[in-house]
């Protein structure tokens, strides 16, 4: 399964110049989702992929000694969800925290990790959710990391809260708190920087009933979205992989 997704994403190779250095781990939670963009940039450094699905059965490593760093990604799901794979990797979260493995949680991926230190996930007050682009605004702390870009696409209708002990890095008008730093190289995002032009018309299509929510934008909002703001979305998670892979200090 790891196998075949890469190969989708890299034409059969596992990584370039870096086969030999260890993988990333990619955390997926549907039989068909791709790490997108996110595994494209990875490839591209010669980063190789060690892509597992814990829905479908596939086991979490007991240490990140063989990985160079985690990315768990969205999914269906909630992170409040009772079901035994949920709270497993919910749980699991604390095995890179303690060895200080970089970690990169992207909306569900960053609300388990919010739940793993202490925050809380949940639905907005007002039953508004955040399906299409929508404002970012970086903090102090975050504009001193690193350039954000002015919109980034969405698709959820939960949101974390955080505790004091996380960094916020990035905020939103709808969903007040986007982008959190916990430690050194720990980061959770709200916002989909992974999504490729492919995903969106599998999103859209599948998930058009999500349109209908309140504050989400139609399917047209979304590809004229695009059109505008994905360069600077992709050139920000350019410089956010990087910075992420040098954060490392095992």
């Amino acid at each position: 399964m790891a196998r075949t997704a890469t190969e989708e994403l890299s034409g059969g190779r596992t990584g370039a110049a870096g086969s030999d250095e260890r993988p990333v781990l990619v955390v997926l939670h549907q039989e068909h989702s791709t790490p997108g963009r996110v595994g494209q940039t990875l490839l591209r450094r010669g980063v190789a992929l060690d892509i597992r699905r814990p829905p479908l059965g596939d086991p979490l490593p007991e240490t990140m000694e063989g990985h160079r760093g985690v990315v768990i990604f969205g999914g269906p799901m909630s992170a409040n969800d009772e079901q035994d794979h949920v709270r497993r990797e919910i749980d699991w979260i604390a095995v890179p925290l303690k060895e200080k493995a970089p970690f990169f949680g992207i909306c569900l991926g960053g609300q388990m990790l919010a739940r793993q230190i202490g925050g809380s996930v949940g639905p907005h007050p007002e039953g508004k959710a955040e399906i299409g682009y929508y404002p970012l605004q970086p903090t102090q702390t975050g504009a001193a990391l690193l350039e954000w870009p002015d919109k980034v696409y969405q698709w959820h209708r939960e949101g974390f809260q955080l505790p004091a002990s996380a960094d916020v890095l990035a905020t939103g008008d709808i969903f007040r708190e986007q982008a959190f730093r916990y430690g050194e190289n720990a980061f959770g995002i709200q916002f989909h920087c992974e999504l490729t032009l492919a995903m969106m018309h599998r999103w859209t299509v599948r998930g058009h009933q999500r349109m209908d929510l309140p504050g989400a934008q139609g399917r047209r909002e979304h590809f004229a979205g695009r059109a505008i703001h994905d360069a600077p979305l992709r050139d920000w998670m350019e410089r956010f992989i990087d910075l992420w892979l040098a954060s490392d200090a095992r």
